[in-house]
């Protein structure tokens, strides 16, 4: 797979030798603020550094005696919110550097740090070659220039395969370009098949194992050291999971957890870095579907398991309990029988209706509330399509409607008034909470049960993307069973 041209800025942390002089001084013309501040990357935060006010000549300048750890920092409006941009704190904590407002690399000018100058010459040759490659782009298409756009596309190509050679493996051994090799994508040679496969299996590879760094750092454990503070640790570890693996199903996302996991190994603070991440966004999914699969063998194999020693006692105790009431409700569990009144509300239990007791392949459950708009315009959907398959005699399911209201008159009016011929149910007469049963905690809900009554979905698909989803089901039963 071809390397990505454009490197993202990343700052990148190794231990001081303790508190010395520096006096940096940043002059950006143009540039409104009265105050800037020096910060560092932690996740998608910025956490303050220092502080220095705007002099007689515009320029802003950090000066004191502190322990600067080598990195590339961000410069910060005096909102506090917003980066101008980054620089290289490397060979040196004595320098100039002037700029136009908005830290344009090709406008930057640096006195005393020569990683800082080769780091911004850097940036400005791939701004270059950005600009150059969209006007080759708009050459292409027109037929008279195109035959020498792709000849210029092509030494383009070439000249900045031989440029970044050269610049990311600099005589002396500078931090930017360090990283920059450390957070390359892994190569994938033509000869593999499933390239998406062995990309994402060998994501992390340059992270652990790459000895290609002038400083030879020898595991991912000091690697991480300098790398926890970059942006590009979060937008690296961000990508993974929620753009490479986003339409992954749990089982993969979850051999890729593990996976990582176990190269992280006994590195407590790599793996709270990522779990920290991770674990919440998991958790509060609610559209994607096996995400809650995911959390529950986060929980249930990490967390819960003493594998998380930064948890505190009272985080444990919530995500046991959330952990218990989820993995009922796991695609794969056997959903529990639900016994509801109907809309005569009888209160003997013996007039109950079962969601489990009908001779269709499927029975859907659907937790809904007349007062919601997604939900009326759902069921009016779900109406058309489950009327024209009894029309048909080719009933494929049962609606087991549970009308999730507290005003029951209020449900049965709107049921009345729809003319909803499936199963209607709601109001307290009921044998479980469902709520807990099912984790519904809010309309509306989808619940898809098979023959066995096994729950083979649990997150609101489109109506009209629920006999599509059958027919995969079965399909991929057929498969599984030959």
């Amino acid at each position: 797979m071809k390397r990505t041209l454009i490197i993202a800025l990343m700052l990148g942390a190794a231990m001081g030798a303790g508190a010395q002089s520096y006096r940096m001084t940043f002059k950006l013309d143009g540039l409104k603020d009265s105050t800037l501040y020096i910060a560092r990357h932690f996740r998608d935060q910025l956490q303050p550094m220092d502080t220095a006010r705007v002099a007689k000549d515009g320029s802003f300048t950090f000066s004191g005696k502190r322990t600067w750890e080598r990195g590339i920092y961000a410069l910060v409006h005096q909102d506090g919110e917003k980066a101008i941009g980054d620089f290289a704190i490397d060979d040196s904590r004595q320098f100039t550097l002037t700029a136009d407002e908005k830290l344009t690399p090709s406008s930057v000018r640096v006195k005393g740090s020569e990683a800082l100058s080769a780091m911004f010459a850097y940036m400005a040759k791939e701004d270059e070659a950005r600009a150059r490659i969209a006007d080759i782009r708009k050459r292409k298409q027109n037929a008279d220039t195109k035959e020498q756009a792709e000849r210029d596309e092509q030494a383009l190509v070439e000249e900045m395969k031989t440029f970044e050679e050269k610049a990311r493996h600099p005589k002396k051994a500078q931090l930017y370009f360090d990283l920059v090799n450390f957070f390359d994508d892994a190569d994938v040679p033509d000869t593999v098949q499933d390239k998406p496969y062995y990309f994402r299996t060998h994501y992390w590879d340059r992270f652990f194992d790459d000895q290609s760094s002038q400083w030879r750092v020898k595991s991912g454990k000091e690697r991480f050291q300098y790398l926890k503070y970059t942006p590009n640790m979060y937008n690296k570890l961000n990508y993974f999971f929620f753009g490479q693996l986003y339409h992954a199903d749990s089982d993969t996302i979850i051999k890729e957890i593990d996976r990582l996991a176990a190269r992280i190994g006994d590195d407590t603070a790599l793996l709270r870095y990522v779990f920290d991440h991770i674990e919440p966004r998991y958790y509060r999914s609610t559209r994607n579907i096996g995400w809650d699969a995911v959390w529950c063998h986060l929980a249930e194999t990490y967390y819960l398991a003493g594998r998380c020693p930064w948890a505190l006692p009272g985080t444990l105790t919530n995500m046991r309990y959330n952990y218990n009431r989820i993995r009922q409700s796991l695609i794969g569990a056997h959903g529990q029988e639900l016994w509801m009144a109907d809309t005569n509300q009888s209160t003997n239990p013996g007039e109950w209706i079962s969601s489990h007791r009908f001779p269709t392949p499927y029975v859907i459950l659907w937790f809904w509330d007349p007062d919601c708009h997604h939900c009326q315009e759902q069921s009016a959907e779900l109406k058309k399509l489950y009327d024209d398959m009894v029309a048909k005699g080719e009933k494929r399911f049962e609606v087991y409607a549970v009308g999730y209201e507290s005003d029951v008159q209020k449900w049965k009016n709107y049921v009345r008034e729809h003319d909803f011929r499936w199963v209607n149910v709601g109001g307290p007469n009921v044998n479980i909470d469902y709520q807990e049963a099912y984790n519904v905690h809010g309309a509306p809900t989808m619940i898809i049960l098979n023959r066995k009554r096994d729950i083979i979905m649990n997150k609101v698909i489109p109506v009209k993307s629920l006999m599509g989803f059958l027919d995969d089901y079965e399909k991929s039963k057929m498969k599984n069973e030959k």
